[in-house]
């Protein structure tokens, strides 16, 4: 844990002896400070509220000291993917070993089952029957009549992604429309995998193994806002991985930082480089992608009946090659979204800072599935592709588990056509719905690129599936670009194409075609796992990330001294003959700053009316950097602190009371403590985004 200092910019003081003002605002802004249509929350509460306190203790915790760790004997990590999810844990003891998760039961032919899907099944009394490849067999078993009765759920992770107020109480939609609870599916899930774990770990140790000696970790995507990664360790409590009380049992990590990580330890002989002429993994440069590809996967595939990997204890060749300064992009490609992330290399450890805040999009592969749809919205029309999926939720399910296998025989090479299986009950019940038949649906919709095969297939060319690819892999690309015009992102070094998706021979060249001339491009040869390998490297060692970017403004709301023509009006709060203006938002972090993992940051303050009994700290949170009160558009209750100033005697308290307040940033759990100094009472808060 490193609690570097930090200077704390755009700070003035008020005119006002010993007040100060919010921080970075100057007079012309609190002219025109924006304000919402009700003036002051601070009045509508009837509380007095707090005052900085001068000379304010306005510090960051340099002491290197850290908290001692918990010892655990185990580090499993869980990637909970949009479309497939797994686990994969390392014995602190062999930390050069990382073991991937026993063979799961079923699996599609040409896919790869070292993850499951990210599907779970509900029975029709809402309670968990099965997850992953168990679940979406059982259900395409079942009678079409008693499917519809059970609630079966794919891919709802995005869910988390696309909810702008997402609650505790947010609802996700089962195949058969029915609604339940998003926290219950996560916790089910979730709980899911922490008793295959447990169960996997007590049949190596032989007896039966606790929870208590596990660190879990999961990974989130870097571009999800706070709330969603808030929500994942609220569905982990609900799960039973680990308490409240005992939280830093648990670790979220983003992403692209696990696969930063593990990208690290990579030797030459198990990565792809796309840009490399000379012969890499046996194979030449100027081989295409799709071939240079399918070779590495064979390489995979001979080994797969190992489920351990080494770990090097050292720094890959590639990395060897990085000097102190040097930057690289990670792009994790995954089902749901895309993340960006910037990294700067320090030596000579090879820790980690983050460069550039985390930025990406919903541009996953199952944009790819958005496009079959609406391809078959167009021949098939929309009415009778949504009826069909509520009608026939079990044929509808197998007819994309059908496209995702055709989807991953995709390249920019491929001549020859890919035939998808129509279910018989999709022929059946079209012919029922419209009165003609399929073929005939496919003649009438000009649609000249997708034939009808008498066996019962749709035949779609080449240029046809490549053409589902092109708005997802173009919006990846716009992307980039955008980044790499970005100062921080100059001269970078490497980038990294990691997560599912990056198995996409298509996603590679386009990456390649558009960036190879800038920066070396470097594909891990298992890189549906790299993620899940750098998740566990990051339980080993959570203090390999040193440097991260704040994604939110943080600060307080504070009462300032009135300055008649500089503080706006409605802002104007008279108590016992003193003018104060409220709602002043006093930053303790601005949006995108550096912050140290672990870093405390300061403030004191005093109560306004020193006859207070209680003292209320509201904590807010906001997109934007240029903060002036909390009433600003944006800005988000995200926490209180509520101090007891009781239980002294008047002599003993000091006239200006200190009231310190301390937040802990550069995790992906915020805390914040306040302190009366008097008295020595404290009280402590997590930083809530699911509940205000």
């Amino acid at each position: 844990m490193c609690r570097a200092p930090r200077v704390v910019l755009g700070r003035c003081r008020c005119p006002a002896p010993g007040l100060r003002l919010c921080s970075g605002s100057t007079q012309s802004s609190l002219k025109t400070a924006p304000t919402s249509a009700y003036s002051s929350p601070a009045r509508s509460l009837g509380d007095t509220g707090i005052t900085p306190l001068s000379p304010s203790h306005i510090v960051n915790d340099t002491d290197s000291s850290v908290s001692e760790q918990q010892a655990f004997l185990v580090v499993v990590a869980i990637d909970f993917g949009t479309t497939s999810s797994g686990y994969a844990y390392s014995f602190t003891k062999e930390p050069e070993c990382i073991h991937v998760m026993r063979r799961w039961e079923g699996g599609d032919p040409g896919v790869s089952n070292q993850k499951t899907p990210t599907t779970i099944l509900l029975t029709p009394e809402r309670k968990f029957h099965s997850f992953g490849y168990a679940a979406r067999d059982f259900y395409h078993d079942l009678d079409p009549n008693e499917a519809k009765q059970w609630l079966y759920l794919e891919k709802f992770k995005m869910k988390l992604h696309t909810t702008g107020d997402l609650t505790m109480d947010t609802d996700l939609t089962a195949a058969n429309g029915k609604k339940v609870k998003a926290l219950e599916i996560f916790a089910y899930a979730l709980q899911y995998f922490k008793e295959q774990a447990l169960k996997e770990l007590s049949d190596q140790a032989g007896s039966e193994f606790e929870n208590s000696d596990v660190r879990w970790v999961i990974t989130v995507p870097a571009i999800w806002k706070q709330p969603a990664k808030q929500f994942m360790r609220q569905a982990a409590y609900q799960a039973g991985l680990v308490s409240p009380e005992n939280s830093e049992q648990l670790i979220i990590a983003l992403e692209p930082e696990a696969a930063s990580i593990y990208c690290r330890k990579l030797r030459l002989h198990q990565m792809i480089e796309l840009s490399s002429k000379a012969a890499v993994n046996g194979y030449s440069g100027s081989d295409t992608v799709g071939a240079g590809f399918t070779q590495a996967k064979e390489h995979v595939r001979r080994h797969r009946q190992s489920r351990t990997f080494l770990v090097e204890n050292v720094i890959g060749e590639i990395w060897s090659e990085l000097e102190e300064g040097d930057k690289y992009v990670v792009v994790d490609s995954g089902g749901g979204t895309v993340d960006l992330t910037v990294h700067q290399i320090r030596l000579p450890e090879g820790h980690l800072k983050e460069l550039y805040k985390a930025t990406g999009g919903p541009y996953g592969s199952l944009g790819v599935d958005y496009e079959f749809e609406k391809l078959l919205y167009k021949i098939f029309g929309e009415d009778f592709i949504e009826q069909f999926k509520i009608k026939r939720p079990a044929a509808w399910v197998d007819l994309m588990i059908a496209f995702e296998s055709r989807k991953r025989a995709a390249a920019p090479d491929r001549t020859n056509p890919l035939n998808i299986t129509l279910p018989f009950s999709f022929i059946d019940y079209y012919k029922k719905f419209r009165g003609h038949s399929v073929e005939h649906a496919l003649r009438k919709s000009n649609v000249d690129f997708v034939k009808w095969s008498s066996q019962g297939m749709l035949r779609m060319s080449p240029d046809a599936m490549n053409a589902l690819f092109k708005p997802t892999i173009d919006s990846i690309i716009e992307h980039l670009r955008d980044l790499f015009q970005k100062p921080e992102v100059s001269t970078v070094k490497f980038l990294f194409l990691v997560g599912g998706f990056a198995e996409a021979p298509l996603l590679q060249q386009a990456v390649q075609a558009a960036f190879g001339d800038q920066c070396r491009i470097i594909i891990p040869q298992d890189v549906g796992l790299t993620i899940l390998k750098g998740a566990v490297l990051f339980g080993l060692d959570p203090t390999v990330i040193k440097v991260r970017r704040s994604p939110l403004t943080y600060g307080v709301g504070v009462l300032n001294r009135y300055v008649e023509g500089k503080h706006p009006p409605e802002k104007l709060l008279v108590k016992d003959g003193t003018r104060w203006c409220t709602d002043v938002f006093d930053k303790f972090i601005s949006a995108d700053q550096s912050v140290a993992l672990g870093e405390l940051v300061k403030r004191s303050y005093t109560p306004a009316k020193p006859s207070q009994l209680v003292i209320v700290i509201n904590i807010y949170s906001s997109e934007h950097d240029n903060v002036s009160f909390i009433t600003d558009p944006g800005v988000k209750k995200c926490g209180t602190l509520r101090l007891d100033l009781t239980g002294t005697s008047g002599t003993t308290v000091p006239a200006r009371r200190e009231i310190q307040t301390l937040m802990q940033f550069g995790d992906t759990e915020i805390k914040a403590t306040a302190i009366d100094i008097a008295t020595s009472k404290s009280v402590k808060v997590g930083i809530d985004f699911l509940n205000y």
